[in-house]
């Protein structure tokens, strides 16, 4: 049976069980599923002759026998073990089932609505049928046609035109340690009104010996002057696959700010796209991935200047030890007649292992001729004779090791406004600090050091 079939089958087994328990499904969704399905079938898993995915290998996907679950069973304890310490709007899944016991939602403003998705559709699914998948269609690749053909969870977010949500919102994914693991689909959509400004913050994690399977696709639409501040910390434990498609359409004068912070998972894929189709719309890409032992992690990036008068900023920190690996494939494109727009990218990497690798390629495709655009892209290996001033000053050489390397992320660290989001990323990157430093102040100090 091929890898496919066994994917396409297990489909069959939940469509007929839903039916079963359920009823019939409205007509749009199970026409949906069937392309979806089609569409995976057709097109298979991505191998390394596809250019997209050349560096990285889908087979662990692939032949992993996945099963799929109804149950959102996960303890008090061991969920406030992992979640953020963070006071926030707190929307919860295990996974990819909606638990309310461990949700807290709280008193939303006006105006505003964060439901499970299963929710939304019992309520109005003919509300939600218009922008679920208008973004990311069963065609930009086989994850999405797969989340496509197995979606039924995830979250709705609409922020009414004027609203202000001054707490963030938390979207927690929890990853269970199974008997056999199992695969999620989850499904975000966030549809963002008029001049309305939140931070939502995805966060992924689970029990250390989880191995599952996570496929996520995101469909984010900000409406003109809209403010979306949004957070995707990935510390899924190193056995899990996790996939993600995150699509994002900005409306004039709209500001979109994504940190994509990858610490854990043993095979990541991340997908981020932005449609700048409104003048004056900016997006800010800020990425740090941290990769030890195997782990994989691959980041795409797409900024699609539509429209003139946009502008787009992109920095992407790669760390990577042992023998981990990662990918790193920018891309700016400015559409004919988009002219005066400004897209800047940049991407640097550290490498504490000689058997660590990197894998970046950077790039611009410019089709007008009044642009301000930039892109480069570096690799480097802490500075031994930095460490070795560190030491002198009485500072052990582990620790030493991480406040180089606490340094080297400074620039999109500093930028991170959420104290529990930035202390999670400083404790995987440089282990337990004596105190939280200012890392400004590192980057400087690691400079000084350097010239000395």
């Amino acid at each position: 049976m091929s890898d496919v079939q066994t994917f396409l089958d297990r489909l069959a087994e939940r469509t007929e069980a839903r039916r079963q328990a359920h009823g019939p499904e409205p007509t749009w969704i199970a026409a949906r599923r069937q392309a979806g399905a089609a569409r995976f079938d057709a097109m298979g898993f991505p191998d390394r002759r596809v250019e997209a995915w050349k560096y990285t290998d889908v087979r662990p996907i692939a032949r992993g026998d996945f099963a799929l679950t109804d149950s959102g069973d996960f303890s008090q304890a061991s969920a406030a073990a992992l979640t953020l310490p963070i006071v926030a709007h707190r929307l919860t899944f295990v996974d990819g089932v909606f638990s309310a016991a461990l949700s807290d939602l709280g008193e939303l403003p006006a105006g505003v609505a964060v439901l499970p998705l299963s929710r939304a559709l019992a309520e109005n699914h003919e509300a939600v049928g218009g922008p679920l998948g208008r973004l990311t269609g069963v065609e930009f690749s086989p994850f999405s046609a797969l989340n496509t053909a197995f979606m039924e969870e995830g979250a709705v977010v609409r922020l009414a035109p004027g609203s202000v949500v001054k707490k963030p919102i938390l979207l927690q994914f929890l990853s269970r340690a199974n008997a056999q693991p199992v695969m999620s689909h989850p499904r975000v959509l966030i549809e963002a009104g008029a001049r309305s400004q939140a931070t939502v913050i995805e966060h992924h994690v689970g029990e250390t010996e989880a191995a599952n399977f996570t496929n996520l696709v995101a469909e984010l639409m900000l409406d003109r002057g809209a403010i979306l501040t949004h957070y995707k910390l990935q510390e899924a434990p190193l056995s899990d696959l996790h996939v993600a498609s995150i699509h994002v359409e900005q409306g004039r004068d709209s500001r979109y700010t994504s940190f994509n912070l990858n610490l854990g998972g043993g095979l990541v894929r991340n997908d981020l796209i932005t449609e700048l189709n409104g003048e004056g719309a900016v997006a800010n890409f800020y990425g740090l991935f941290y990769g030890q032992g195997r782990q994989h992690i691959d980041n795409h990036t797409l900024a699609n200047h539509n429209a003139p008068r946009t502008f787009s900023n992109e920095n992407y920190k790669g760390i990577l030890d042992d023998r981990a690996r990662g990918v790193f494939n920018g891309k700016v494109v400015v559409k004919r007649d988009s002219q005066k727009i400004e897209g800047f990218q940049s991407n640097a990497n550290l490498l504490l292992s000689d058997r660590a690798e990197i894998d970046t390629k950077p790039e611009l495709e410019i089709y007008a001729d009044d642009v301000k655009c930039s892109h480069g892209s570096t690799t480097g290996q802490l500075d031994e004779e930095a460490v070795f001033a560190l030491r002198t000053r009485g500072i052990d050489e582990q620790t030493a090791r991480g406040l180089l390397t606490l340094a080297f992320a400074g620039e999109v660290m500093e930028l991170v406004e959420l104290a529990a989001v930035a202390e999670r990323v400083e404790l995987a990157v440089a282990g337990k600090l004596p105190e939280r430093f200012n890392l400004s102040g590192l980057v400087e100090a690691a400079i000084l050091l350097h010239d000395d």
